[in-house]
């Protein structure tokens, strides 16, 4: 069963990044005509302008083929094909991707598009927060901002660059002191030449007054 399903994914992705240059196929068979009509009317059904990133296009369109698992079967059992054969389940999902673009089922080829794109990296999100009340800003090659937190412990975090109320620190700080506020920062490791080594730092990226 597990290799099936893997012969079934190989199949998925090989429709996912088909070439849409490639040679119409001739011939193609009632089973495989009701495979392909039923897949591109399950697609029409998706509401392809809310889909906004590559995974939720391979998502819906793994929907719509998932549901024709059991046509897909007697397509191989047609063609006398091992479900388990990995290269010649692909060229079964190469049929049914040349057929749903030569059918010209729009559906598909706007998915496929979606399918295509190259999603924005993401930003690890490692974020944390912590509480306290300004003490002082220290110059030590950078910016960094002092708090204290309970029983009157200090934290310094680093200002390397610009970030959601950086402005209210530019120009004095003396009104400051005492004040609650909530920084928002992320962990990063930077070489210290002076310490010939690897230390973590808190790095700020955002301040908030409370």
């Amino acid at each position: 069963m597990a290799t099936m399903k893997k012969s079934l994914l190989l199949l998925l992705l090989t429709v996912f990044f088909f070439n849409a240059r490639a040679q119409t196929t001739p011939g193609i068979s009632p089973l495989e005509k009701t495979i392909t009509d039923s897949i591109c009317n399950c697609l029409v059904k998706v509401d392809i302008d809310k889909i906004t990133s590559k995974q939720q296009a391979v998502d819906a369109f793994t929907n719509c083929f998932a549901k024709r698992t059991d046509l897909l079967m007697k397509l191989a059992d047609e063609r006398h094909v091992d479900p388990t054969d990995n290269a010649a389940m692909s060229q079964i999902g190469n049929g049914i991707g040349k057929d749903l673009l030569n059918e010209n089922c729009v559906a598909f080829t706007k998915l496929s598009t979606k399918m295509a794109q190259q999603d924005a990296p993401q930003k690890e999100n490692n974020e944390e927060t912590m509480e306290g009340h300004f003490k002082r800003i220290e110059l030590k090659g950078f910016n960094y901002i002092v708090i204290s937190g309970k029983n009157n412990s200090e934290t310094s975090f680093i200002w390397l660059q610009q970030f959601p109320g950086s402005e209210n620190f530019m120009n004095g700080t003396a009104k400051f002191i005492g004040k609650k506020l909530k920084i928002t920062y992320q962990e990063i490791e930077v070489y210290l030449p002076a310490a010939k080594g690897y230390y973590k730092i808190k790095e700020i990226t955002a301040i908030d007054f409370l």
